[in-house]
């Protein structure tokens, strides 16, 4: 069984976007979203330099529109399950068949604007714990008044919360780790965003959701979504609780995939899945050329797994 990733907001660097403008159709395709989303998303997938794809707003529909680009391009029933970190679970919708290409864009620029504009209310941040008892590591944050809004395992947990709550968590860190300040607008997936949801909310009650047609692992527990309605549930409840990724790839573990693909911008997803399921091949679809690549992938997981 194969199984396609799509990553989420800040795997993105510089004209990411540009190899994959020469396909034919994919501007086209681009500039109708840019439409739908009152944003240039060709400019900002290739001449934008970092800090405008770095703004919030306008990263999560330009991930998005990329994921489902190069998506487009896999061979016919090639994924078994999809999963999506963080706004990569709109790009995870579109592959399950629960929304469509042109509401999943919508939606993630709808997401992106109300998040940005949580975080405008209060100064908070996201710092990322590497290493430590896991245990711990969750005490901790707990105990510096913050909370665990990403739990991506193999070692890291994201952190988030006040700026004050943060730099208590890094005054006194879980022993055997170290903390990193991440360069994020504020504290995404904690309660801090419950602006963002009531806005996202109210956008995906007017939203065609269908029942999944392929097996999508959810964020909020790494299950599969059950349902059109279970997916409209889990999208807005995971913009105020944690990403679980943890939890996703143990779902891939005990499917035994056989091989990934991590859409673009690809590199982090595939990182940590490669630590986590050792021996499982992940193809990191950077450009069309590396769709050479995907037909390689073994169909059945090696015992070794």
């Amino acid at each position: 069984m194969h199984s396609v990733l799509a990553p989420g907001q800040g795997s993105q660097t510089p004209g990411f976007l540009r190899p994959w403008l020469e396909v034919a159709g994919a501007k086209e395709t681009l500039e109708r979203w840019s439409q739908l989303c009152d944003l240039d998303l060709v400019h900002l997938g290739t001449e934008a330099d970092k800090d405008e794809i770095t703004d919030t707003s306008r990263t999560q529909p330009l991930m998005v529109a990329a994921g489902i680009l190069a998506a487009d391009h896999l061979p016919d029933d090639f994924a078994g399950v999809v999963a999506g970190h963080s706004v990569g679970e709109l790009t995870a919708a579109y592959l399950a068949g629960v929304l469509s290409a042109d509401n999943a864009v919508m939606l993630a620029a709808i997401r992106g604007r109300a998040m940005a504009e949580a975080c405008a209310l209060i100064p908070t941040g996201m710092s990322a714990v590497l290493g430590g008892n896991p245990d711990e590591v969750l005490a901790a944050i707990e105990s510096a008044g913050a909370y665990p809004a990403n739990q991506n395992g193999g070692g890291q947990v994201v952190a988030a919360g006040t700026l004050e709550a943060l730099e208590k968590l890094a005054a006194a860190p879980p022993q055997k780790s170290r903390i990193r300040p991440l360069a994020v607008a504020g504290a995404f997936h904690t309660p801090f965003m419950h602006t963002a949801h009531e806005k996202l909310s109210t956008a995906a009650a007017d939203m065609d959701f269908a029942d999944p047609k392929v097996t999508w692992l959810s964020n909020y527990d790494g299950t599969p979504v059950t349902s059109g309605t279970d997916a409209r549930t889990r999208l807005v409840e995971q913009v105020t609780a944690p990403v679980r990724w943890d939890a996703c790839v143990e779902g891939l573990r005990q499917r035994d995939v056989s091989g990934m693909v991590e859409l673009p911008p690809a590199g982090a997803l595939a990182g940590m899945v490669k630590r986590q399921l050792k021996g499982v091949p992940v193809i990191k679809l950077n450009t069309p050329d590396d769709l050479d690549s995907v037909t390689e992938l073994p169909d059945q997981a090696e015992d070794a797994q």
